[in-house]
């Protein structure tokens, strides 16, 4: 994992104001000031919508806001963190068995990174940070994983030398969340936040998922990617997210695999009688979303290598099409009532005037859309969409060459 210098990381006004503050903040929290410092970036899906936990292919790519932490290492191997707005966590890494009570908590995330590096041989220990985050939570752009990352990040650094590779950085990452923390969550979050940049991912082998590297200056075509928060209410969301991955496993199960990339869509349509019958027709859509979805992610890595900008739009908005129709994750069939996503996609469709792209970002359900946006047209896009929104509910992101980082201060 890498060292980063900090006018290399942040180009952003207040960058430096916020390095002192969480410096400040450690200090006059733990009496001692800190001695090293961390980051790890949230990250936003381009093209592969629910398609990593079926051992699909995605594009994702890190971006300009993260998780910042002030540390200082402990020889007790007692770690505690503190997260600005939220409880002060404490967890002794001599025990780190599953803690039913601690689900759905940063306590579990810290518990369940540690033994998986544990697990893998690695060493552990203890440390006091203090974190700040800008990663909107519940905006799709993944703040747990980011979490996730700068944990597995700065016990990397502290006790190894940085000798987790990104890769296993994600999968450490997607351990702690899936056991500890009770999320069934693929692996594109926490690979895209380690990794950096924009990247092609295939999970078909996931000990070893094949990597890309690829290139996308939005500039140089005049577009900016904005994230669009509408507003909407995650509470008892989890139910909703979780019913994708085990109704696309049902669907290859019933065939007599594990996952849908063992399958080819074919196998679904010649079957579609009795899966139609058993599973119902929500299932049977979401899995052929997973084959259509896998061949368009080829299709972008191919436009973006080919520099082939209206092609990348075009499958970007077949991206969003397809989730929107066969995934049906733009709202929760349990609250129909609050469909704030497909509002922000029919209203940044009619600001656009058929220009750009726009599409449901992330899991889905509630929370953001994605919208690529012409840079002549960004304010009239903003001022239109925070009328409905709200102010402040329109972020302009820029992509982060860098994953989970220590950051060598200046």
């Amino acid at each position: 994992m890498s060292k980063t210098s900090f006018d290399q990381l942040y180009q952003s006004e207040g960058a430096k104001s916020r390095f002192e503050h969480v410096a400040s903040e450690f200090e006059a929290l733990y009496k001692y000031p800190a001695t090293r410092f961390f980051s790890a970036p949230g990250r936003t899906e381009i093209c592969g919508n629910h398609t990593d936990h079926n051992r699909g292919r995605v594009v994702a790519a890190a971006v300009n806001l993260d998780v910042f932490a002030a540390v200082k290492p402990q020889t007790d191997g007692v770690i505690t963190v503190k997260s600005e707005g939220f409880p002060l966590d404490t967890v002794d890494t001599r025990n780190l068995d599953v803690h039913e009570s601690e689900k759905n908590t940063s306590a579990s995330l810290i518990r369940g990174v540690c033994m998986d590096l544990k697990n893998r041989g690695y060493k552990i220990g203890g440390f006091t940070a203090y974190t700040h985050s800008n990663v909107l939570k519940g905006s799709g752009l993944s703040s747990s994983a980011a979490f996730e990352v700068l944990l597995v990040t700065i016990l990397s650094h502290l006790y190894n030398d940085g000798s987790v590779s990104d890769i296993e950085a994600a999968q450490i990452a997607q351990y702690a969340e899936n056991v500890y923390f009770g999320k069934p969550s693929g692996l594109m979050d926490q690979m895209a936040s380690s990794v950096g940049g924009v990247v092609g991912i295939d999970f078909e082998d996931l000990e070893n998922p094949v990597v890309k590297a690829l290139s996308l200056d939005l500039g140089k075509y005049g577009y900016s990617v904005c994230i669009v928060d509408t507003k909407g209410n995650h509470a008892h969301m989890t139910p909703e997210y979780a019913a994708v991955p085990a109704e696309m496993k049902a669907v290859a199960g019933m065939l007599g695999k594990e996952v849908l990339r063992e399958l080819t869509s074919d196998d679904v349509i010649n079957n579609l009688p009795k899966l139609r019958e058993i599973l119902g027709d929500r299932a049977v859509l979401r899995a052929l979303h997973f084959f259509d979805e896998n061949c368009r992610v080829d299709q972008l890595v191919k436009a973006l290598e080919d520099g082939d900008f209206d092609k990348f739009l075009e499958v970007i908005k077949a991206s969003g099409n397809s989730s929107y129709k066969y995934l049906q994750n733009v709202y929760a069939s349990s609250v129909p009532t609050e469909q704030g996503v497909s509002l922000g996609l029919y209203m940044s469709e009619k600001l656009l005037s058929g220009k750009g792209a726009t599409r449901v970002h992330g899991g889905g359900f509630a929370g953001t859309i994605q919208a690529f946006v012409p840079d002549e047209m960004l304010d009239s896009y903003k001022a239109g969409m925070e009328k409905i929104f709200g102010e402040g509910s329109v972020y302009a992101l820029k992509i982060r060459p860098v994953g989970g980082t220590e950051v060598l201060a200046q």
